[in-house]
């Protein structure tokens, strides 16, 4: 007001487009402090002490050098998508993420959704040599389907964590580790653990997952909008 010289109305809209409008600037705002989020971490030079925490804490055989992370995006069921992002030594690998198109659910059901996403993915590394068509990624003899990760990152609580764990029991994978990032609390679930794993705070493996997370989400985001954009001209 004291540079303009007179009153300054500011309105703040309630619905209609310009509420719309807000919304999306939130929501790139949104995306884009997760995006600076992970580019400080991996500056920071401290993901070999956030893997060997994460070890620890999960009691994996090995350091977690190479995790996927698992989201699925949509609103009130419609433009289901599902993302897969990977983090190779604690850094964003984006030449290995990829983008599911849910193509069996078709109403709300987030667990579904992950179950689908997962059968997809994992079918491919118990059986390389069959090739789904469904699957949007660029090249479907990308070899990065038959690479193992160390850990597989859940974002959702205990119900995704055993929509994930029966899609390994129904392929028979038994050496891939499972887990799940609950958001509300940052708990980490487990299988056969009813208790949840709660890192500190100032946790670096705690900073690693959430960066994890954070890029998968936000990885599925953008390909939703990019498919409700499409739907909605």
């Amino acid at each position: 007001m004291g540079k303009r010289g007179t009153r300054v109305k500011i309105i703040t809209p309630i619905r209609g487009e310009r509420k719309k409008l807000v919304n999306m600037v939130v929501e790139n705002a949104n995306q884009g402090m997760q995006q600076l989020k992970v580019t400080r971490f991996v500056e920071s030079g401290q993901n070999d002490e956030a893997m060997v925490e994460l070890q620890e804490a999960l009691s994996l055989p090995e350091k977690p050098s190479r995790i996927e992370c698992y989201d699925i995006s949509n609103i009130q069921g419609t433009n289901a998508v599902g993302s897969m992002v990977v983090f190779q030594d604690g850094k964003p690998k984006p030449s290995d993420y990829r983008r599911f198109q849910t193509k069996t659910v078709d109403q709300v059901d987030d667990y579904s959704m992950m179950r689908e996403m997962l059968l997809r993915r994992f079918r491919r590394l118990v059986n390389p040599d069959k090739q789904s068509a469904t699957d949007t990624s660029p090249s479907s003899k990308n070899s990065s389907w038959i690479e193992q990760p160390d850990l597989g990152l859940i974002d959702g609580g205990k119900g995704h964590l055993s929509s994930a764990l029966q899609v390994f029991l129904d392929l028979g994978i038994q050496d891939i580790a499972l887990a799940s990032l609950a958001k509300e609390n940052e708990e980490l679930f487990v299988p056969q653990t009813p208790e949840p794993i709660v890192l500190p705070r100032n946790s670096n493996g705690l900073f690693l997952v959430q960066r994890a997370r954070d890029e998968a989400h936000r990885f599925a985001i953008t390909y939703h909008r990019k498919k409700r954009t499409k739907t909605t001209i």
